[in-house]
């Protein structure tokens, strides 16, 4: 036609076709325009998921170094040992099932739309650490703090013992013990026996009412005892309260593993010095052992709350760092 015959060279016919395309079709010529693709979209993703990874990642572990934690530390345990036991094996259930992805991820190479392969590994050695921590921290705090004072809150209070006429036999219950006024330590009568650890005892014993001075009892059952607190070349006394004019109380000693050694001391004592101890109950020389017995519960709660903390912030360190570590792995491959 007479408008295609007039353009000029270059436009219209096939080399306009081929400029129209040109227009259409993004170039991939290195170093052109191509228009915009969808790779931000695909990285936004990408980062948002490895956020997910990083928040699994720290809360799972965490909850169950919590959660075996708080089982073998308080009541549960006490009331129900082989309960707290079954939870715990629970909770060991998870880490394998932790496990199990972590070897699936490897075999598939992760989910490609959330977590990878790295961060399923991470998790469950992780949670194996978790579980491990939770069981040592929850059983040292159950023996250290909580059992003795489940023990001794489980046991009778005695007020107005008299050391001259009551014996142990008659208090084996007894978890709180006050003893009658002018009842006091007989120094007289302590001795230490030396292991790795020395174990201090001193029997209690009561003034006379004349003239205020200790006599010789004819049985002594009520032991005052303290570890590496009396001189090491003498049987001096100085556990506990022993100097204080108020201290008229004992709290029941509940850690069995001492008591062979406060029973060798008492022969010791009783051998030494001729005196009877027929079924000597080893008491903590205190003015208030209802004081000190919730002490043993407030160290409880205390060591719990900072054990989950400390825990929290070795995970979240353990995150941070894998995340730096696997970004440096990602950007090598």
């Amino acid at each position: 036609s007479m408008f295609r015959a007039s353009t000029p060279a270059g436009f219209g016919g096939p080399a306009q076709d081929n400029l129209m395309q040109y227009h259409q079709e993004p170039p991939n010529v290195y170093g052109a325009f191509g228009g915009f693709q969808d790779k931000p979209r695909r990285s936004g993703l990408k980062k948002q998921s490895n956020i997910v990874s990083m928040v699994v990642a720290l809360a799972v572990p965490w909850l169950i170094f919590t959660m075996v934690f708080a089982i073998l530390s308080f009541d549960l345990h006490y009331r129900s040992k082989q309960l707290a036991v079954f939870l715990v094996g629970l909770a060991f259930v998870v880490v394998v099932i932790l496990g199990y992805f972590a070897v699936e991820s490897i075999r598939f190479g992760g989910n490609g739309d959330g977590m990878g392969a790295n961060w399923f590994i991470f998790t469950f050695f992780t949670g194996f650490l978790a579980w491990s921590l939770g069981l040592a921290a929850g059983s040292a705090n159950f023996a250290r703090n909580m059992q003795p004072f489940y023990d001794v809150a489980s046991m009778n209070s005695y007020t107005t013992i008299d050391p001259a006429a009551m014996n142990g036999n008659q208090l084996m219950d007894a978890g709180r013990m006050v003893f009658k006024p002018g009842s006091q330590l007989d120094l007289r009568y302590s001795m230490v026996f030396r292991d790795i650890d020395l174990h201090c005892v001193a029997p209690v014993g009561i003034q006379n009412g004349t003239d205020g001075k200790m006599p010789v009892l004819g049985n002594y059952d009520f032991w005052a005892v303290g570890l590496n607190c009396c001189p090491g070349e003498s049987p001096d006394f100085h556990c506990g309260e022993f100097s204080n004019p108020r201290a008229h109380s004992g709290l029941r000693l509940m850690r069995d593993e001492l008591r062979p050694f406060f029973r060798l001391a008492v022969q010791q004592a009783a051998a030494t010095f001729n005196i009877q101890a027929k079924h000597p109950i080893f008491l903590y020389w205190l003015q208030d052992p209802t004081k000190e017995m919730n002490a043993y519960q407030e160290e409880g709660f205390k060591y719990f709350t900072l054990g989950i903390f400390s825990y929290f912030s070795i995970q979240f360190f353990l995150v941070v760092a894998a995340s730096m570590g696997f970004a440096k792995l990602a950007d090598i491959i």
